[in-house]
């Protein structure tokens, strides 16, 4: 995830301080991973020397002075640009999971036991997502979608690699 166009995103609705974005940023994006208050104020730093942000004010109280933050248009374009640019797909090719199989394989221990120690965590994950989204708002429900439907995917490779277990013996070895 982009945290500088995420806290961009958030600015278009409304000049925000550090400490407002954090918050915003924790309640609709940062549920597994709050952010840090240094890695909002660094980012906001970098965001400032590129032109896509400004100062809207500053607040003096009782401790640092607070500085209200503005997207330029310059920023506005920029998430623009960014929205419109398709994520590329993450084809795993290289997996640790896979890496695990064969190595077992090439040294003669139990590829099927590492098989079935990663289905049963994987489903014990699935059980605390589906839990997660019964208890969730539309937010969390179409994340933890998100992250089932990949685990899903993975639990499909494992049976599938389990069934070709003996093939991929011969081929590893030979």
């Amino acid at each position: 995830m982009s945290i500088g166009h995420t806290l961009l995103g958030l600015l278009e609705s409304g000049p925000r301080h550090g400490y407002d974005l954090k918050r915003a940023f924790d309640e609709k994006f940062g549920h597994d991973r709050p952010l840090h208050y240094g890695q909002v104020y660094s980012t906001m730093s970098r965001l400032l020397k590129n032109g896509l942000v400004e100062v809207d004010g500053i607040e003096a109280g009782g401790g640092p002075e607070r500085k209200r933050y503005a997207i330029t248009e310059a920023g506005i374009t920029d998430v623009q640009q960014w929205l419109a640019t398709p994520e590329k797909p993450e084809p795993y090719l290289q997996s640790t999971l896979y890496t695990k199989v064969v190595l077992a394989l090439l040294t003669g221990r139990d590829a099927g036991d590492i098989l079935d120690t990663q289905r049963a965590e994987h489903l014990r994950m699935m059980r605390i997502l589906t839990d997660r989204k019964r208890k969730g708002d539309l937010a969390d429900q179409l994340i933890c979608d998100h992250a089932l439907f990949h685990l899903e995917a993975d639990l499909r490779w494992l049976e599938l690699t389990a069934a070709r277990l003996g093939k991929l013996a011969q081929e590893v070895r030979a």
